[in-house]
């Protein structure tokens, strides 16, 4: 006999809110669970693998869309290791050019911060360097 949960109790196994559930059940990530005799929503593993696989792609900076292309995959069940590798690369290298760009940033930031003096004194040069024209 499958074991039924509900959606408060799935939070409560994932460490997910209730209403990012509700909307990833809305965008269709989350398939609609069947229900109950009462009406209760029925929730089953399957809906907290699913889940997890979610949330955790979501900590890796998967995008939504890209998780919906994972698991159209999965769903498919004839997925390749070589068509996910696809879809990790592509993100891979998202991740790599945001890496860059903080780099980027940091070094403008720190290089600006230091010039401070720290004084009681109008003059700041991190408000110099927002206020530059380019």
């Amino acid at each position: 006999m499958v074991k039924v949960i509900r959606r408060g109790d799935l939070a409560r196994m994932t460490g997910c809110n209730l209403e990012t559930i509700r909307y990833y059940e809305k965008i269709g990530v989350m398939p609609e669970p069947p229900r109950t005799s009462k009406n209760y929503r029925a929730y089953d593993e399957s809906h907290v693998g699913r889940l997890r696989f979610i949330m955790r792609a979501r900590e890796l900076g998967f995008t939504l869309e890209e998780i919906r292309d994972l698991l159209a995959l999965v769903d498919g069940g004839a997925q390749t290791c070589g068509e996910v590798q696809v879809l990790a690369n592509t993100h891979l290298d998202s991740v790599r050019a945001k890496i860059a760009d903080l780099k980027r940033i940091e070094h403008v930031l720190s290089s600006t911060v230091a010039q401070c003096t720290g004084d009681d004194v109008p003059e700041c040069p991190v408000i110099d360097a927002l206020t530059e024209v380019t």
